[in-house]
């Protein structure tokens, strides 16, 4: 596939890499495409640093990975991009309650997935990658392939069919959780946020 990633931080970094090796084509898209050098360069042809709306244009496929507090002015700009595409989401809104618990910043009746469904209509939008620390994202899925489950979920049966793909690539085992207003578990606060665990123990903790 023709992935572009928006953001190559700590979850769009890793998965790009995950991805590059399992033989896609991985577009980082960046404010500044120049400071992804050491990015990008090792992994040869198959990647590249560019804009966001370069990323965005290149992708098939796009995986929003920008810290949230800046996805509704990129989901602005490039909503016209990425029409027609399948948008993985993989940001967290994430906030703290004053007895330090983590919770969405969305309030507790909308999920992060049917907010960016939303705000992109024309778009087939998944939830995925966004419950796992992202600081195992790298690691689990190169020493440990296909042991740990992630939690997926979308409403389009074709976004569904990508996303659980991409999962796979990245070396992990798809745990679907149903449509996008199914997804809170995934959301900050949720029963799997931060969860680490196999397919079956995903199931056990979302309740399924």
């Amino acid at each position: 596939m023709n992935i572009g990633i928006l953001g190559a931080g700590n979850i769009g970094g890793p998965l790009g890499r995950h991805w590059a090796a399992a033989g896609h084509r991985v577009t980082f898209g960046s404010r500044d495409p120049g400071r992804l050098a050491s990015l990008v360069e090792p992994l040869g042809e198959g990647a590249r640093a560019a804009s966001y709306a370069e990323a965005a244009g290149a992708g098939e496929v796009v995986l929003l990975a920008v810290p949230h507090p800046a996805l509704d002015g990129l989901l602005r700009r490039l909503a016209g991009r990425l029409a027609g595409k399948t948008v993985i989401d993989a940001t967290s809104p994430i906030g703290v309650s004053d007895d330090g618990l983590f919770v969405s910043v969305l309030g507790p009746d909308l999920t992060q997935g049917s907010r960016t469904a939303e705000r992109l209509p024309e778009s087939a939008v998944a939830r995925a990658f966004c419950h796992f620390p992202d600081e195992l994202l790298w690691s689990r899925g190169t020493r440990q392939p296909h042991f740990w489950g992630m939690g997926t979920a979308s409403d389009d049966p074709g976004a569904r069919q990508v996303t659980e793909t991409l999962v796979h690539d990245a070396g992990f085992v798809p745990v679907h959780l149903g449509g996008l207003k199914e997804s809170a578990a995934l959301d900050p606060g949720g029963a799997l946020f931060g969860h680490v665990s196999t397919a079956a123990g995903l199931r056990a903790a979302a309740g399924r």
